[in-house]
């Protein structure tokens, strides 16, 4: 295999709007997607509620962090365009009507959910239709849990505009003094994140109205109604004129290469979180009830344009509060528990590094248990032949069992090395405190390599242990993060192997990381950003000049996201020669498959499910068998290939490349919770014919976490 370094971005692949699909156009189209579960009444009520609030929630990140970034190209008259032909002005332009498109389903299916959730005695009821009994006793709960929080905040000549805070649920007050013609004046109260946005009229009847929780179990009323409702206690003695809920979106997207050279990362890190509170505002979203003098208040307080950043809505605001409903106990709303299996290899009480000596493991989270994972590092931590640990992390979550035993290890004097990326969005403050801890505990921690703006994306461990007179090296690779919690949700494979080349490419490849070798080249790891990129690109071509010698030639990319445009040209080049190509893409996709004398050799699929389909496999047809398929952290997308540090690793033993391939052959099976992307660039629901075996490959991967015993099938039958 080649060991080619890229030592740059490749110019821009020549690709035109009719061959590449906007990236932000792909990723609302994604949403949709995940809405369509929402809707489907084929899942579980609370479930679909899920579902909708993940919808929700996305939108809220992709304002946060895309829209945010096309903002500040407008602001800096930025016109140059991508592929697409867009310029800056015209993808907000195109954000916009999309997104508009996608809020009003969302509020659709939020309507239709409420309604198939009162059927179920899940009832949302709006305070002016609460009996006085019930007003009554919300009234003694507000004055007692809600009311000490509340800050109302007026805005006149002495007092300036408050500052509102991202993401909080607000209400916009006009007050008057009463029987007085004065102006009227403006308050702002935002509703405290610390109370719970539901408020169970069950629970507060039983303690403030002297009646049994449960008849009245499962009934909510949204705290933002109760406090408006209840306004008289806040302003004795003024007149309420009106009352409106209004939600702000600002700026998080923090740019770290512009940051300040003198300051050491942790410190940077925490600068620029308490910066990303105070981002620009990029969506001011309102009831669509609320009146012209407020909403112009707004729009001049908070600087946004009226056209381009307000959403006027028709219901609830900050739907992705819904999650809060997970918290019912309703078992026969939710899916069926599920219990991950623990791997056969791994019950038999024996030492892991006994068994991983004896061959390679590879695993499919989470359908296997992640407990065999988190075994890995505790008995490295307690093993006295083990000498030294290294890992990288990127999203631990909190109460991290690994995190624990990398501490655990150090206590027992064992050498530990990790490297902690502090740059992983929107996660940057809880690895910030878990780096700080294990620093405390003496481990040697370190946040990246010299160039700030590459991330470490990797998910790699070494484990070196005394085995006689020799040192073995173990290693943990994986397309997941070290996080126990997502591992419960999200879909990874990942392999515990003792091969000696494997070893020492992480050793290689943690000396460059926490050290100074930027020359490392490696043995059977690829690794970005130098190598990553080239030797996939070899492995395509390979496939083309098998293609074109007449031999068959296929590749299978299972992944995120693919958007980088050299790989994308790379692909249709393949297409063009030949090569057979089955693309199965969970979020956004810029290549257009099908098109005549392109990429009619192309086809792409979309799976979603219970899990959130984050593998990554990829499967080259003529190459070496022990360099035939491949899986990693890395998608197809620019950060990933150049921006970022991944490893890709290959799948050596025959009996893992099997199950990998068993893996693939049921995704390429699937007419359950599938989706295929057109020639016309759109998703088109896969529908069953009536006498069709129905194939969901979750479910499968839940009874059988390799899959359907099945041969990969052709292209034509994908």
């Amino acid at each position: 295999m080649s060991k080619k370094k890229s030592s740059e971005i490749p110019a821009e692949a020549r690709l035109t709007p009719e061959n590449y699909i906007n990236r932000e156009i792909s990723t609302i189209q994604f949403n949709e997607r995940v809405l369509a579960l929402a809707q489907d009444d084929t899942i579980p009520l609370l479930e679909r509620v899920k579902f909708l609030a993940i919808v929700a929630n996305n939108i809220d990140e992709f304002f946060m962090v895309r829209v945010a970034s096309y903002l500040e190209k407008l602001q800096v008259g930025v016109t140059s365009v991508r592929p697409d032909g867009l310029t800056p002005e015209q993808v907000m332009n195109a954000i916009r009507e999309h997104i508009t498109d996608l809020m009003d389903d969302v509020q659709m299916t939020r309507r239709i959910l409420l309604r198939e959730l009162k059927k179920q005695g899940i009832v949302f009821l709006p305070m002016a239709e609460l009996g006085e009994l019930e007003q009554k006793a919300l009234r003694a709960y507000f004055y007692e849990q809600v009311y000490p929080v509340l800050t109302p905040l007026a805005a006149d000549h002495a007092r300036p505009f408050p500052f509102i805070s991202n993401l909080s649920m607000n209400l916009g007050v006009y007050v008057r003094r009463e029987y007085s013609e004065d102006e009227l004046e403006f308050v702002r109260i935002k509703i405290p994140e610390v109370l719970p946005r539901l408020v169970n009229l069950g629970k507060v009847m039983a303690q403030y109205g002297d009646k049994n929780e449960s008849d009245y179990i499962d009934h909510f009323v949204f705290i933002e109604d109760l406090t408006a409702y209840n306004l008289d206690l806040l302003f004795y003695g003024m007149e309420i004129v009106e009352c409106h809920p209004f939600r702000v979106i600002r700026n998080a997207d923090i740019d770290y290469e512009n940051e300040r050279d003198s300051l050491d990362i942790s410190t940077l890190i925490e600068d620029s979180l308490k910066e990303r509170k105070f981002g620009s505002v990029v969506r001011l979203t309102v009831n669509r009830s609320i009146s012209e003098g407020m909403m112009n208040r707004l729009i001049q307080e908070l600087g946004v344009d009226r056209n381009r950043d307000v959403y006027l809505m028709d219901g609830m605001l900050g739907i992705a509060n819904l999650f809060e409903l997970l918290g019912v106990n309703r078992p026969d709303l939710k899916y069926p528990p599920y219990v991950p299996k623990m791997p056969e290899l791994l019950t038999m009480g024996l030492n892991i590094f006994d068994v991983i000596r004896q061959q390679d493991i590879l695993l499919h989270h989470p359908y296997e248990s992640f407990l065999a994972v988190e075994e890995f590092f505790r008995t490295a931590a307690t093993d006295p032949a083990v000498i030294a640990i290294k890992a990288t992390l990127y999203r631990v979550g909190k109460n991290s069992p690994i995190v624990q035993a990398l501490m655990e290890a150090r206590e027992n004097d064992k050498q530990v090395a990790v490297l902690v990326e502090l740059k992983a969005r929107f996660d940057e403050e809880n690895n910030l405190e878990w780096a700080r801890a294990m620093e405390h505990q003496g481990v040697h921690v370190t946040y990246g390599v010299e160039k700030l703006q590459v991330k470490t994306h990797a998910k790699i461990a070494l484990v070196v242990r005394k085995e006689g007179d020799e040192l073995r090296r173990y290693v943990h690779l994986g397309s997941g993060n070290y996080n126990s919690s997502t591992a419960r949700m999200y879909s990874d494979v990942c392999l515990l192997s003792a091969n000696r080349e494997l070893g020492e490419d992480a050793t290689r490849l943690f000396n460059r990381l926490t050290g100074y070798a930027p020359d490392t080249e490696y043995k059977r790891l690829f690794v970005a950003p130098e190598f990553l990129h080239p030797n996939l690109s070899d492995l395509i071509d390979n496939e083309i000049q098998a293609a074109k010698e007449g031999k068959f030639a296929r590749l299978i990319f299972k992944m995120n996201q693919l958007e980088e445009d050299v790989m994308i040209m790379k692909l249709y080049e393949a297409s063009q020669a030949g090569v057979k190509i089955n693309l199965i893409v969970r979020g956004l996709c810029c290549l257009r498959p099908g098109l005549a004398g392109l990429s009619d050799n192309i086809k792409v699929r979309s799976i979603l499910g219970r899990y959130l389909e984050h593998t990554r496999i990829y499967y080259f047809h003529n190459a070496p068998p022990d360099q035939r398929i491949y899986a990693g952290s890395a998608d197809m997308m620019r950060r990933n290939l150049y921006n970022r540090v991944e490893t890709v690793f290959p799948i050596i033993e025959p009996r893992w490349q099997r199950k990998a391939m068993r893996i693939l052959a049921t995704d390429l099976r699937a007419n359950v919770l599938t989706w295929k992307l057109g020639e016309d660039a759109k998703y088109h629901r896969v529908v069953p014919h009536k006498d069709d075996l129905l194939i969901e490959s979750q479910l499968i991967f839940m009874q059988e976490p390799a899959g359907l015993d099945v041969e990969i099938p052709a292209w034509e039958d994908c």
